[in-house]
């Protein structure tokens, strides 16, 4: 289970990092989900800091998981 929790804060990170490459310099176009969702393209910057924080935490989180 820690391991799956991991990987789910691996992914949510990596995704919010990816938005704010393609926001600085327009890499990643295919690879980033935010800016698909309309109700969010006019905030992708703060959704995207917002994933990165979310997914350290959730790394960080995993280690207090018992196995």
């Amino acid at each position: 289970m820690k391991k799956i929790v991991e990987t789910i804060g691996f992914l949510v990170f990596i995704q919010g990092v990816g938005g704010l490459l393609y926001e600085w310099t327009g890499w990643f176009r295919f690879w980033t989900l935010v800016r698909h969702i309309d109700f969010l393209s006019d905030r992708t910057l703060f959704v995207n800091i917002v994933l990165i924080v979310a997914g350290a935490a959730v790394m960080v989180a995993a280690d207090s998981i018992k196995t």
